[in-house]
């Protein structure tokens, strides 16, 4: 069902990537099924209580991950949490370093995109109504800080700021690509994050991600030597690590947004509201509804 009028807010939503399918800690626990306008969600949102804070979780690739980083469906997702009142979203990912000192098992909490993806569908406008917001900086600083500050106090290493460069896939990169995002300087390397990211901002949502390294990339002399085993080893190590460094980012999440996220479309809208579909504006109401009804 969709959430109704009387429902409790929620307004931590957490997404967990490859190894990461559950929240350990979570309380209460109950399915929620949200219908949204671009189809269904990668599966039912978990609602619960964590560290005292209602929180919605989502398993990125659904249950049994069966769901490929290219079929992803971003806008499902992400409108899920909106409806559920979601202000804040902490996310979890997989990742290949494509730096030395980023190893196996470290966490690096980035700052900036580079996107290497083919044709995703990454907005939620369109259909008679145009908005371009801002994306300079796609993450939510305060909440990044908050989960940087999470991932040290549970004991990991982690990295602050860098680039995350998405990439297509299912295949991971040539040597070629690896070596060529190297020289330019990027830093982790992943397949997921880049259309969450904008479609929050669109939101209105503050978005960060924790980027769990398993492996070098391939540029790595020692990469050819990692075998499976080893990479599921460092996944499940990872999630682990990222079940108590969201845990604890959730306990100290407090207060109002300050962030620029909050009122990211109030300028960024260019349709003449009178000149907006009434079918858009019903459909995309839980987002565009304070500034256009």
């Amino acid at each position: 069902m969709s959430p109704g009028p009387g429902d409790v807010r929620i307004e931590i939503g957490i997404i967990g990537g490859s190894g990461l399918y559950e929240m350990a800690e979570l309380t209460g626990r109950e399915e929620r099924t949200v219908a949204t306008p671009f189809g269904d969600p990668s599966g039912p949102y978990v609602t619960g209580t964590l560290r005292g804070k209602r929180v919605a979780f989502l398993a990125r690739h659904g249950a049994g991950h069966r769901i490929l980083p290219s079929e992803l469906n971003f806008r499902a997702n992400i409108f899920g949490f909106k409806v559920l009142g979601v202000e804040r979203l902490l996310s979890a990912s997989a990742v290949g370093s494509l730096k030395e000192e980023y190893k196996p098992l470290d966490i690096l909490v980035p700052d900036q995109f580079f996107d290497r993806t083919k044709g995703r569908i990454s907005t939620f406008f369109g259909r008679g109504l145009v908005a371009h917001v801002g994306f300079a900086h796609p993450f939510c600083g305060p909440l990044s800080a908050i989960a940087a500050d999470s991932v040290a106090h549970v004991g990991a290493t982690v990295h602050r700021g860098g680039t995350y460069v998405n990439m297509e896939g299912p295949q991971f990169s040539t040597l070629a690509e690896s070596r060529l995002y190297r020289s330019w300087g990027m830093d982790v390397i992943g397949m997921t994050n880049l259309q969450e990211a904008k479609l929050a901002r669109e939101a209105e949502i503050c978005y960060t991600t924790l980027a769990l390294v398993t492996d070098y990339d391939c540029w790595h002399p020692d990469h050819d030597s990692v075998t499976v085993d080893l990479i599921v080893a460092n996944l499940t190590q990872n999630a682990k690590t990222a079940q108590r460094a969201i845990a604890e980012a959730v306990s100290r999440i407090t207060g109002p947004r300050m962030c620029t996220c909050k009122d990211a479309l109030a300028t960024a809208i260019i349709t003449r509201p009178e000149h907006v579909p009434e079918q858009t504006k019903r459909e995309l109401a839980p987002i565009i509804g304070k500034y256009i009804t």
